[in-house]
């Protein structure tokens, strides 16, 4: 069946399909060169007209769709070597990148309406603004409609690919911007503060006034949506965002990505804040959850809620750490009392070969991926305490050679 003939058949025989979504694509006689590809896009034009995408936006924007290459190579390439968490925030939090944001913080007249209407610090917007774009420099420069196509026809993240491409197209229906404005990251995020298409849909918003929501090339509008995102994300306006602690001798560090309690609970449980200084009242009633990114012998946090609303952003830890610590960069605040320390970077054999020890030992750490996640970290505490030695989930190249010396067939 020709391919018009097949779609317009799938189409018809929606619940509920309107004329205009029952019209046959115009998908053009000329196949991808992807049969995989062309199969995918025959099914999801009925998907995306049931979801609202008017038939002549998915006639146009579909007709002549081909796969992008690099994106499915960027997409399936998973990084041999993971960089230990000092060397990242060492790579971002930057005197010269500082700087820069010192500069920005006095120049952008609008930042103190930004304040005031969110309740979000200048210097975490900045910090996210510098995180993801540079400063708005470097804001990738794929066509998302078709980026979003290939992940999608490969399957990997299928239903995020196709929920991204959705909101694209109909980005493009609603006439805010063609399909050519449109430029983004491989993985879809656009603009200066990298929102994906579904953000945009959902939180951007015009902080210039002129009636777009032009986070490409507005910077009020850019900073304004990160500002409104972090706020739906349930950002405590006042409170911290982390505070580094030192812990005593002795202390249980199973308890890290663990219990949220108040700093005095924590007090109670030995720690203290790394700069001696007392608790801001706006914190003293405010949970906090205790993180060792590099394990014990490096920083320790205390991760207020904002913590968890900047990972709204970006699910990363790592992230996390780079934001907040950039932005008490731009404020002046001093670096950090305790010291990243020298880690050798893991391969992903070393990381896969922990997991699988760890399972093989009883210690279930999921899918054995190489991806070290909050599974991987719990199931290393537990049998890091099992054995009696310091609990703090932390992956060292120390510590992937006792799990295979442990795991290893007799």
């Amino acid at each position: 069946m020709h391919r018009r003939a097949f779609v317009s058949l799938l189409l018809a025989a929606l619940p509920g399909a309107s004329a205009a979504q029952t019209a046959a694509p115009l998908l053009g006689a000329s196949p991808s060169g992807s049969p995989a590809f062309d199969a995918w896009l025959q099914s999801f034009y009925g998907r995306a007209a049931a979801a609202g995408v008017p038939a002549v936006v998915l006639d146009r924007e579909l007709s002549g769709l081909t796969p992008d290459e690099r994106v499915s190579i960027a997409d399936g390439r998973q990084p041999e070597f993971s960089k230990p968490v000092g060397d990242y925030i060492k790579g971002v939090v930057t005197p010269d990148r500082i700087a820069i944001g010192q500069r920005k913080r006095q120049e952008l007249a609008f930042l103190g309406g930004l304040e005031q209407r969110y309740g979000v610090p200048r210097d975490i917007l900045i910090a996210i603004w510098a995180m993801e774009s540079g400063f708005g420099a470097i804001q990738g420069k794929y066509d998302v409609v078709r980026s979003m196509a290939t992940l999608a026809a490969d399957g990997r993240r299928r239903g995020f690919a196709e929920d991204q491409l959705i909101a694209a197209l109909k980005i493009i229906a609603s006439g805010e911007f063609p399909r050519e404005r449109l430029i983004g990251s491989w993985a879809g995020a656009m603009g200066q503060t990298q929102f994906i298409p579904t953000t945009f849909l959902s939180t951007a918003v015009d902080g210039d006034g002129d009636g777009r929501r032009d986070i490409w090339g507005s910077t009020a509008d850019a900073l304004a949506s990160a500002a409104n995102l972090l706020d739906h994300g349930g950002w405590t306006p006042g409170g911290a965002w982390a505070r580094e602690v030192v812990a005593p001798p002795g202390f249980d560090y199973s308890q890290t990505e663990g219990p949220r309690m108040t700093p005095a609970a924590w007090a109670s449980a030995g720690l203290r804040p790394a700069d001696a200084q007392p608790w801001a009242p706006s914190d003293q009633a405010a949970e906090a959850m205790l993180i060792a990114p590099a394990g014990a012998a490096g920083p320790l946090f205390l991760a207020f809620p904002n913590h968890f609303a900047i990972r709204r952003y970006n699910n990363s830890t790592a992230y996390a750490l780079g934001v907040g610590l950039l932005a008490d960069g731009f404020a002046g605040r001093g670096p950090l009392t305790a010291a990243w320390p020298t880690e050798t970077p893991l391969a992903l054999a070393d990381r896969m070969d922990a997991q699988k020890a760890l399972a093989r030992l009883g210690f279930d750490p999921g899918e054995p991926d190489g991806v070290v996640g909050v599974n991987t970290r719990t199931a290393l505490r537990a049998w890091q305490k099992a054995r009696g030695l310091t609990a703090d989930g932390y992956l060292s190249m120390e510590m992937v050679r006792r799990l295979r010396s442990e795991a290893a067939p007799l």
